[in-house]
């Protein structure tokens, strides 16, 4: 195996990575509510879809999260927990994806100086970055489970019947871009141990020559 494609498709996987999460954060298909009522006629619309930072329902009406605007007074403890855990959420993911865009401009500098140490503290690094998407992602989970409990608790069971809930394309994406995290960053470790092959065995020519 050569270092060239190994070091060019890290560095493909990573800036690919950065770019699904950047669409993740900004698109509003995380989450996904049906509602299949009979009789229901456009107007009255009851199906949303929501993101990190709105909730659209129906054709056209759409409405700010309110994490961090909200008071904090007035609500319930369940719904304290709720805005907790999706403040959580939309703090680690974008500085996840700062993570990455250094992580990237340090892989580009380490594959360029066919460092040894340097691509091993890149593949840590983009590992390391990897974790953060992945707990946010993880924590977008039990902050919809948690919704969706709440939900239940208040509507009643006929009403159910006509509801279908997923998680959508969004949320896939940013799983996508977990997966190519970890990819880029076991890509750099194998350039990592590449050069130190290559390091070993030029020093055994050398010495060979001598």
């Amino acid at each position: 195996m050569k270092y060239g494609p190994v070091v060019l498709s890290a560095g493909l996987t990573g800036l690919l990575s950065f770019s699904l999460l950047a669409v993740a954060i900004g698109t509003d298909y995380w989450y996904i509510i049906d509602v299949n009522k009979p009789n229901c006629t456009g107007s009255d619309d009851l199906s949303s879809h929501s993101g990190l930072w709105r909730i659209i329902e129906g054709a056209n009406r759409s409405s700010v999260i309110p994490s961090f605007t909200a008071n904090m007074t007035s609500l319930s403890e369940v719904e304290r927990h709720l805005l907790g855990l999706h403040k959580v959420v939309v703090i680690l993911l974008p500085i996840s994806l700062v993570l990455l865009v250094l992580g990237w401009i340090f892989g580009l500098i380490s594959s360029l100086a066919c460092s040894t140490k340097f691509l091993a503290a890149s593949a840590s690094y983009f590992l390391i970055c990897s974790l953060v998407t992945l707990s946010g992602v993880s924590i977008y989970i039990q902050y919809s489970n948690q919704a969706m409990e709440e939900f239940q608790r208040v509507v009643s069971p006929e009403s159910l019947i006509y509801v279908d809930v997923s998680f959508g394309w969004s949320f896939a994406t940013a799983w996508l871009s977990y997966s190519l995290e970890v990819a880029t960053g076991l890509l750099l470790m194998l350039a990592a141990r590449l050069t130190q092959i290559k390091g070993r065995y030029d020093s055994g020519v050398a010495i060979a020559m001598l």
